[in-house]
């Protein structure tokens, strides 16, 4: 028998943004019969997830929290659907692939898309939406899409300052944050930043299986509903909160992963807490800008951050590109086949340039090292340039970080 050479048998580990890792606990609260969907049992789950994504969003009573048998794309369509009409502008900040895929969703609605180009390589130009704001004296933009962190890009925006500048330039807009990639991971502020409308999903920081999305809406955006024309049953906001429980559903509630939520809201904010869970992040992010430092080796390794300000890159994914020359899928085939750790893919204009090293939901430096360490193990057997020690600064980071 011929021996292989593969490392890779053995529990496998997914290292991509999303979907990302599910905690076993979290596997075992679905694992149970479906119940009765119109009392009891499932509508105590469900006030439960209310109560403990208000939290995680950081937002107050006022606000209204929907629950989406859905991705996140779901939660963009529900939030134009249920505040804009035929024929809205809105203002598109563009930081990556995902601020504009909303936009060009909305298009296909019938919003108009105006797109704020971003820095090269960098996030969202806050003076430059401040200026546009003041600009549009006639008030024609209805709302302004914004990503907290654009998983393509790798870049980490300031929402809090885009707020800012959206109150100092005095415009009525209603401002609509993706926080798919970010909650649960990082700060996040919905009332204190001014934000009138958040989304996310759940398969990224808040730890459950792909298929359901949320919307936090702040009393702005409830109070946008209604003279709008674009309504469709489904994401209606009107009919979810009609007086039978599956209304809040549009039907027959996902009971499952609404178990599995309502266990991960259980782990984040009782078990560990969510400003633990921020640290985290940003400790095992740090961890992984470490290693990538030491590989870049002044410009010169095959691997480069694709973020240049330090500032903006994200705590939650970092998107690297590759030099001129090198194939990532080499080295994303070498660390999937050889030793069982799949890495991103770049998506978005760096498609089939770069990949995505993912540190977001339920990770620890157990993990996050062996990433690391396999990567820079892949750069070695490939003979990719790179510094070596990655890994090893990573180990140091982390070793100070817990002393």
């Amino acid at each position: 028998m011929t021996q292989s050479k593969s490392l890779s048998h053995g529990r496998k580990f997914l290292a991509i943004p999303g979907p990302t890792t599910v905690p076993d606990e979290v596997l075992q609260a679905m694992h149970r019969p479906a119940i009765e969907i119109y009392s009891g049992e499932i509508v105590d789950t469900t006030q439960a997830i209310y109560n403990g994504a208000r939290r995680v969003f950081r937002t107050g009573a006022d606000s209204r929290i929907y629950l989406y048998a859905s991705n996140g794309h779901g939660a963009w369509e529900a939030a134009l659907s249920n505040t804009l009409s035929r024929g809205d502008k809105v203002l598109v900040l563009e930081s990556g692939k995902f601020a504009t895929g909303w936009g060009d969703m909305g298009a296909l609605m019938g919003v108009v898309p105006e797109v704020l180009p971003g820095r090269p390589r960098g996030g969202v130009d806050v003076a430059a939406v401040e200026a546009r704001l003041r600009a549009d004296s006639a008030h024609e933009i209805k709302a302004i899409l914004a990503v907290q962190i654009d998983t393509a890009s790798g870049v980490w925006n300031d929402i809090e300052a885009i707020g800012k500048a959206v109150r100092a330039a005095g415009h009525p807009a209603l401002y609509m944050v993706d926080a798919v990639a970010s909650l649960g991971c990082v700060p996040f502020e919905m009332d204190e930043w001014g934000v009138d409308l958040t989304v996310t999903g759940s398969q990224k920081g808040l730890m459950t299986p792909p298929g359901l999305s949320l919307v936090a809406a702040g009393p702005r955006a409830r109070a946008a509903h209604g003279p709008n024309d674009l309504r469709t049953q489904y994401w209606d906001w009107e009919y979810r909160e009609g007086p039978v429980f599956y209304q809040q559903f549009c039907g027959t509630p996902p009971e499952q992963l609404l178990f599995a939520m309502e266990r991960a809201l259980q782990m984040l904010l009782e078990e560990e807490g969510l400003e633990s869970a921020w640290r985290r992040h940003a400790i095992l992010a740090e961890a992984t800008r470490r290693a990538v430092a030491v590989w870049e080796d002044g410009g010169a390794g095959a691997l480069n951050f694709n973020i240049l300000d330090p500032l903006e890159r994200s705590d939650t994914v970092t998107t690297l590109r590759c030099a001129e020359g090198f194939d990532a899928e080499t080295l994303r085939r070498f660390t999937t086949e050889q030793c069982g750790l799949t890495l991103g893919s770049a998506i978005g204009e760096l498609s089939d340039k770069g990949i995505r090293i993912a540190h977001m939901g339920h990770v620890n430096a157990v993990t996050q090292l062996g990433v690391l360490a396999t990567t820079e193990m892949g750069l070695r057997a490939l003979g990719w340039p790179h510094g070596e020690g990655g890994a090893q600064a990573a180990i140091a980071y982390l070793g100070d970080m817990a002393a």
